[in-house]
């Protein structure tokens, strides 16, 4: 299994539009951050989670050729501003099948209606398959894939397990039977905003709390913010198995 982050910045991204903040004027390419998503290939198979405004630019930037499902978290405008952009993988491939919460699909028809309309539909717009997901493992080729459920503040939000990885965004509160989902994993994926406590997004102590819990054998931080501060001085005070992501980062499994 591969995995590619395709995103690791909060919903504003790294820099800031205007911002004159230290870690937004870094030259620092691990301190530039695209909107959150990842990318995972495993058997010939190509699952995207998340496919946000970056989306376009990640696609150039990592040379992907092809889409075989989108996977939401949730419907928040980080996570799925990107849907038009799917229409070169439409074009080559056919309709591209898309798993999120009956919730979140609403939402996406409602903003992108064009999309999922049957008649008198403009021929140059993208063509998805609708798939509701609940809170109960479901199959992609033959790949178990295990929902996770989690708040964000009052949100629910979806994360994934695949094999020995989980994938966990916008996440402040899980409960312990959720947690459960996630024993004995390679390699977890969390939300990390800022150093400073957030409503609705965990922050660095409150993850590497939540890690400590997990015990995986590695851990990845994103959905970061540029109050988190400079790539290269986090890295230094985080435990030896856990890491910041960063925009590109390729990991193996």
């Amino acid at each position: 299994m591969k995995i590619t982050f395709l995103g690791t910045g909060t919903s504003q991204g790294i820099p800031v539009i205007g911002s004159n903040h230290p870690v937004c004027l870094s030259k620092d390419e691990k301190d530039k951050r695209l909107r959150v998503s990842v990318l995972i290939e495993l058997d010939g198979y190509t699952y995207l989670i998340d496919c946000g405004p970056d989306f376009r630019q990640q696609m150039l930037a990592c040379g992907c050729e092809k889409i075989d499902a989108i996977l939401y978290t949730h419907e928040h405008s980080d996570h799925v501003m990107g849907l038009d952009d799917i229409r070169p993988f439409y074009f080559k491939q056919g309709n591209i099948p898309i798993y999120a919460h009956k919730r979140v699909l609403k939402s996406l028809k409602k903003r992108f209606d064009y999309i999922f309309k049957t008649e008198n539909k403009y021929p140059g717009a993208p063509t998805v398959s609708p798939h509701i997901i609940k809170n109960k493992p479901f199959i992609i080729n033959n790949q178990e894939i295990i929902p996770i459920n989690l708040k964000h503040l009052e949100l629910q939000v979806f994360g994934f397990r695949c094999n020995d990885f989980a994938y966990l965004t916008d996440m402040k509160t899980i409960n312990d039977k959720e947690v459960e989902k996630l024993k004995n994993l390679k390699v977890l994926v969390v939300n990390a905003l800022r150093i400073e406590a957030h409503y609705s997004h965990l922050n660095l102590e409150e993850a590497l709390q939540f890690i400590e819990r997990i015990n995986p054998e590695k851990a990845y931080l994103t959905h970061i913010s540029h109050r988190m501060g400079f790539h290269e001085d986090v890295e230094k005070i985080l435990p030896n198995n856990v890491f910041l992501a960063y925009d590109n980062l390729q990991i193996t499994i």
